[in-house]
């Protein structure tokens, strides 16, 4: 068996944002949340569910997941391959957007719900610390409560999870093992071989898929690709920009420190202040303090 790769936006969306299999989008919630029990999310509606794509230039954009739960929650869900300047400011962007789009303008503030964004990166985004799933949210600095809630971001790093299979133990574990490595396997590993990470599998399979869905997930995986090759040719370039501007920056250093040595000797035989400035570039004050 071949699985799609679910960090590519249309997989991304084709999995977790289809009306058939809910309970695949429920299980990642209710886990990136922590909410088990009474607490847990029963039931959502996908407010931008899967379609299969028709149009032959293939020009959709499955960017995220947006749904809302049985209390009202919304959620905006999406992954990001590579990071792009302004990004996390995007992010807080969509989120906030979500939620003044609940109501028409002059209606009651009340009926605001919470909206609570949730992003997978496949790049380390916060280097200051090393846990893979990190929640932000409004807090007073003095008390450290959250008084302020109705916007809430999580964000999943998957460079930071590196757990084996071996290793999995909790739902959250499964789905970033999931998600991180199902467009490498062949076959559903044991501790995923159980529902919903069954149907999740089911739906990421290659032979499942239709031919304008295989049209359009390899489109989106070019892409993935593309995006990587650009990130890597940029840092090569920056890296070389930054060795070629420092050997420059040595020479005219050395070139420095050259007229420096001529302008000493030529100062310590007696000659002439202005005429050692003409001969070696120096500035005569500079000269005067040798």
């Amino acid at each position: 068996m071949q699985f799609a790769d679910p960090r590519t936006d249309f997989a991304f969306k084709l999995i977790f944002g289809n009306e058939k299999a809910k309970e695949v989008l429920i299980s990642f919630l209710n886990a990136v949340l922590g909410l088990e029990g009474i607490h847990a999310i029963s039931e959502v509606t996908i407010l931008n569910p899967y379609q299969a794509p028709k149009i032959p230039t293939l020009k959709h954009s499955f960017l995220d997941v947006k749904c809302r739960d049985h209390r009202g929650v919304e959620f905006v869900v999406e992954t990001q391959v590579q990071y792009a300047e302004g990004f996390e400011k995007r992010i807080q962007y969509n989120a906030c957007k979500a939620y003044v789009g609940q109501i028409p303008t002059g209606t009651d503030y009340p009926k605001l719900n919470q909206v609570i964004g949730i992003t997978i990166v496949d790049f380390v985004l916060f280097k200051e610390f090393d846990h893979y799933l990190s929640c932000h949210e409004f807090r007073e600095t003095i008390s450290n409560h959250c008084y302020l809630d109705e916007i809430r971001h999580y964000f999943i790093e998957l460079p930071k999870f590196t757990k084996s299979e071996a290793e999995l133990e909790t739902t959250i574990e499964k789905w970033c093992y999931f998600l991180k490595h199902a467009g490498h396997l062949e076959m559903i590993p044991e501790k995923l071989n159980q529902e919903p990470f069954r149907k999740a599998f089911e739906m990421a399979n290659r032979a499942n898929m239709t031919k304008e869905e295989w049209e359009a997930y390899d489109a989106a995986a070019v892409k993935m690709q593309d995006e990587r090759g650009i990130a890597t040719a940029a840092r090569k370039e920056g890296k070389e920009e930054g060795r070629q501007e420092g050997r420059e920056e040595g020479r005219e250093e050395g070139k420095q420190e050259r007229s420096v040595e001529i302008a000493r000797s030529m100062r310590q035989q007696g000659l002439d202040t202005n005429l050692i400035a003409e001969m070696t570039g120096l500035s005569v004050e500079v000269i005067k303090r040798l």
